[in-house]
């Protein structure tokens, strides 16, 4: 991190007076700041070296950025930020708060790790358009959403009014009523449901079907939504256990809609196909790409997995991007820059269930679970089908040597918390499954298991570094919002911030701070967000850089009807802003709502591949 002067990056000057007030307000009031922050190291998120500077925010908009000691502007309130890191708030392109903002608008815990501007409507799974002819509609996305997202059933039915119809209900039901920003994709299951209705899993629409389809999508983007978001992946069922209503579109039909993003100002593309979780096929690279085409706009997925003893997944995973810019498109991959810890149990529904052949054993009733899982047969084959190449990332899941134990709820189970099954298994002369199958029939299957993560080793932190470099890579993919009470990957920002200063260093801060603020903020064309740079929207982060960090994830009860998830704390986040207004103050909530929902051509621009 460097110190530099401001230069000739910034004039000093007084801070331009808000616009639009009457003569006399102007007199009066021409030099008031809303806040001034003094003395603060500023990251302003181009990648370029950090200077010291007083940033003075007015109406929502950074106002002035000056040389320390330099503004004479009266401000209702100020601080010094001396030793303190200013940076643009961080943007978050892929969570699923579509529904959390109801109950929670500050977007928790992401906002605590200064998110300011969230990314919602991913993986092809909205909360509208619902068919205001079949009101049972809400019912079966909601527990789609429960099934395919980790959501909480009981705070989905609880903690939304559901009073919308057209995706542009949905939105206004959301404004004014965040603390982050929030732009949204429109979900393409939604899209099929609203047209097809029970059709929609199995059917091919007619052409007045499509047409429709269309309709709805071009109400959405007119309305503001981001884009057409879509899956194909094998591991999306609905709430009946069936494959949800996109994986059974067409080619056809999805060019069609990606065709119809072409026509809106500021729009994107997002979509999962089953090689996304591990390596693409050759139609699988030739569908997002032409997709990205016919949109001419960029097509983001999610997720790539780095991992040095699969060397041969990044390049592949890559060749869609480079598909892509022949065909006139852009495919661009997401990667977490951390390794997110995941909350297991052979009790709940977990990535343990999306293992070929594991859904079917621990989808039984309890009782039969337990039994299936005592015979070693049946442990063989599951053991067998775990480490088959048709598991994917999930491959890595199936070392159960390294899974450590958490949560325990028997006598038997006493003294097991924090101990790796590996070293329990030795003592017992077992094997590792058996031993874990054994530890959570005491606890009737309800026992918290930590898996190991298997690629914290050096050449994968490399390869991993390497790949944030590279022009068709972006770092998010925290699903926030979802999965609630089996990861947490909110906190990526702050966590990954805390390594490139003191732990690993794999990127300098500058660099680090522009991977989480302005490229993510490009590349979905928002406008005037992601630096901190004169006129530009007030949203800011300001941390303490000895300090910066993300707690352990801990199982909190606070969603409606007192159901569970996984949160974590904020560690040297001293204040963040949004439009503006402080809503974190000493890694706590204020209480503000200033968020905004952005709306496509309104708050994005077009961001074109052709």
């Amino acid at each position: 991190m460097a110190d530099t002067p401001l230069g000739a990056r910034q004039l000093n000057r007084p801070c331009p007076a808000p616009r639009r007030r009457r003569q006399d307000d102007r007199r009066r009031t021409r030099s008031m700041l809303d806040h001034l922050i003094t003395g603060a190291t500023v990251v302003d998120g181009t990648g370029a070296p950090s200077y010291r500077a007083d940033i003075g925010i007015r109406d929502g908009r950074i106002a002035c950025v000056a040389e320390p000691g330099t503004l004479r502007e009266e401000a209702r309130s100020s601080q010094n930020a001396a030793g303190l890191i200013l940076a643009p708030g961080f943007v978050d392109p892929h969570t699923h708060y579509d529904a959390q903002l109801f109950w929670d608008p500050y977007a928790t815990p992401s906002m605590n790790h200064g998110v300011t501007t969230v990314a919602g409507g991913n993986c092809g799974f909205t909360l509208a358009p619902l068919n205001p002819e079949r009101p049972q509609d809400a019912d079966y996305t909601r527990r789609m959403m429960s099934k395919v997202e980790g959501m909480s059933l009981v705070a989905l039915e609880e903690g939304a009014p559901w009073n919308w119809h057209s995706f542009g209900d949905y939105l206004d039901a959301l404004e004014g009523r965040t603390a982050v920003n929030a732009g949204f994709m429109v979900g393409h299951c939604a899209l099929r449901r609203h047209v097809m209705g029970q059709d929609a899993i199995g059917g091919q629409p007619d052409e007045a079907q499509l047409e429709q389809m269309l309709r709805l999508l071009h109400e959405a983007m007119e309305a503001g939504a981001w884009g057409l978001s879509t899956t194909q992946s094998s591991t999306h069922s609905d709430g009946d256990g069936n494959p949800v209503a996109s994986r059974h579109a067409g080619p056809e039909e999805l060019l069609a809609l990606s065709r119809a993003v072409a026509d809106h100002e500021g729009t994107q593309l997002e979509a999962i196909v089953a090689g996304c979780l591990d390596q693409f096929s050759d139609d699988e690279i030739d569908l997002l790409a032409r997709m990205s085409a016919a949109a001419g706009r960029p097509l983001n997925w999610n997720v790539l997995t780095i991992d040095a003893a699969v060397p041969e997944r990044v390049p592949r995973q890559l060749a869609a991007g480079e598909h892509a810019r022949k065909q006139g498109g852009r495919v661009v991959a997401l990667t977490m820059p951390i390794l997110t810890p995941m909350n297991m149990s052979l009790g709940t529904f977990c990535a343990l269930n999306l293992i070929p052949g594991w859904g079917d054993v621990l989808g039984l009733p309890v009782p039969e679970r337990l039994a299936k899982l005592r015979d070693t047969g049946v442990r063989a084959e599951m053991l067998r089908r775990a480490d088959s190449k048709e598991a994917g990332v999930f491959r890595r899941l199936a070392r159960f040597d390294r899974y450590v134990i958490g949560d325990t709820y028997s006598a038997a189970n006493e003294g097991l918390t924090g101990r790796v099954v590996a070293d329990i298994a030795a003592e017992r002369g077992q094997d590792p499954f058996g031993c874990l199958v054994d530890i959570c029939a005491n606890d009737e299957l309800r026992t918290v298991l930590w898996p190991m993560p298997t690629d914290n080793d050096p050449a994968s932190w490399e390869l991993r570094r390497q790949t944030w470099e590279h022009e068709d890579v972006m770092l998010g993919g925290s699903d926030a919002g979802a999965h609630l009470d089996r990861m947490c990957g909110a906190p990526y920002t702050t966590r990954f911030l805390g390594d490139c200063l003191r732990g690993r260093k794999l990127v300098g801060l500058e660099r680090a701070v522009q991977l989480l603020t302005d490229e993510p903020a490009r590349l979905f064309g928002l406008r005037e967000r992601g630096q901190v740079r004169e006129g530009w929207h007030a949203d800011l982060v300001l941390f303490d850089p000895e300090r910066i960090d993300a707690g352990q994830a801990t199982l909190v009860h606070d969603l409606p009807g007192d159901s569970p998830r996984l949160d974590s704390r904020a560690v040297g986040v001293v204040g963040v802003w949004v439009n503006g207004v402080e809503t974190i103050r000493d890694d706590k909530v204020t209480g503000a709502v200033p968020g905004k929902v952005l709306r496509s051509g309104r708050d994005t621009e077009t961001v074109s591949t052709r």
